[in-house]
């Protein structure tokens, strides 16, 4: 198991756009061998004394965090999904307008320590 982690600022009025960005690419991350996608909107996200999940992404006046992850079966199957994703056609239906700022979006590439029962 291989888990992409992702922390996205989004504008709060841009919620349902980006729970169907995320569903969409669901449909394109499966058939390359995802095999689960979590995209959790901020409920109770408090701020931190010396950093927080808002810190991190540098959140703006009226946007919440996403908390998002992508579970894969190995690194490798990641890896290699990647530039097929973004070649892929379906991809060009996203456009170059995405309902969040993703330079300020944080990613990164993770192996389970701990995984127990859902």
């Amino acid at each position: 198991m291989y888990i992409n982690g992702f922390l996205v600022p989004v504008p709060g009025d841009k919620k349902a756009e980006y729970q169907d960005v995320a569903e969409r690419f669901w449909d394109i991350a499966k058939d390359y061998g995802a095999q689960e996608q979590v995209e959790a909107w901020e409920v109770d996200v408090k701020d931190g004394k010396w950093t927080d999940f808002r810190r991190a992404v540098d959140i703006q006046d009226g946007e919440k965090v996403v908390f998002s992850w992508m579970v894969w079966p190995d690194k490798a199957t990641a890896d290699a999904s990647h530039e097929k994703m973004m070649a892929d056609e379906r991809m060009k239906a996203f456009g170059e307008a995405m309902p969040f700022d993703g330079k300020r979006m944080i990613f990164g590439g993770f192996d389970p320590l701990v995984v127990r029962g859902r």
